[in-house]
């Protein structure tokens, strides 16, 4: 029986995106980085989803490139590898209009650790470990890790991690800065859930405002920065979100968003 190699659920407004090749630690071929782009896309269009969470199948979060496709001379290639697998995949979690949140159950190496970092909130079971494998086979950290690494834990660990891949655990990187939230063996799948369904009754159209802020702060000055703040909370406080916040903080009681 032919198995999906990513899986998406739907619940409580919540997709579940399970990445599914756990006989390869859920490493990427071509099909099952297209599938993600495929999937990313019904995410971000349905008005039925207003949180996305990633996970990995088995034991590991992601292992990142199979690397028997990059030396199969028949494969794709590497410059096919990056425009058409992983480039698209962090633009995709970049541009969601919703928040993405990504539950790391194991190893996140290479591709995979980026794949991780570019997600808006990432947690870690206390047994994962982060691992910028490239510099190991003589390659350089893509997926966007040399955006977003040095942002997340400055430009000396960044380095040091990309230039001697070291493995680190997910305590080392929640205290660096790499990640949000490491949670206990027991508690990680019900914490990372509870997590995704805060956000999912959220209001979904200004966290939307939220994450394009963010992206843009990493290369805005203060000035324009201030500019964009000011656009976007014009728009926010338009939404029905905006003015059922305030409504039920008046009247004392809990909002209810619908994420317009």
């Amino acid at each position: 029986m032919h198995t999906h190699s990513i899986l998406l659920e739907v619940n409580d407004n919540i997709a579940f995106i399970t990445l599914n090749r756990p006989e390869k630690l859920n490493a990427f071929n071509r099909e099952m980085a297209l599938l993600l782009q495929n999937k990313l896309d019904e995410c971000a269009s349905s008005h039925a989803i207003r949180c996305v969470l990633i996970k990995g199948a088995g034991k590991a979060f992601c292992a990142g490139q199979d690397l028997a496709e990059v030396t199969d001379p028949n494969g794709p290639g590497m410059e096919k590898i990056l425009s058409e697998h992983y480039n698209p995949i962090i633009t995709r979690i970049r541009n969601m209009p919703k928040p993405v949140i990504a539950a790391v159950n194991g190893v996140a190496a290479g591709a995979g650790a980026n794949i991780a970092l570019a997600c808006d909130i990432v947690v870690a079971i206390e047994t994962a470990s982060f691992i910028q494998a490239f510099s190991k086979i003589g390659l350089i950290p893509d997926s966007g890790g040399t955006f977003f690494l040095p942002r997340l834990i400055g430009f000396q660990r960044a380095s040091a991690l990309m230039m001697l891949g070291e493995s680190i655990t997910a305590k080392e990187a929640a205290q660096m800065g790499m990640l949000y939230k490491v949670f206990s063996t027991d508690l990680f799948e019900e914490e990372s859930e509870n997590i995704a369904k805060t956000v999912a009754q959220m209001p979904t159209t200004a966290l939307a405002y939220i994450k394009h802020a963010l992206n843009y702060s990493a290369s805005n000055n203060l000035e324009q920065q201030l500019q964009l703040e000011d656009e976007y909370q014009q728009k926010a406080a338009l939404t029905h979100d905006f003015k059922e916040g305030v409504e039920a903080f008046i009247q004392k009681r809990k909002p209810l968003f619908t994420g317009k």
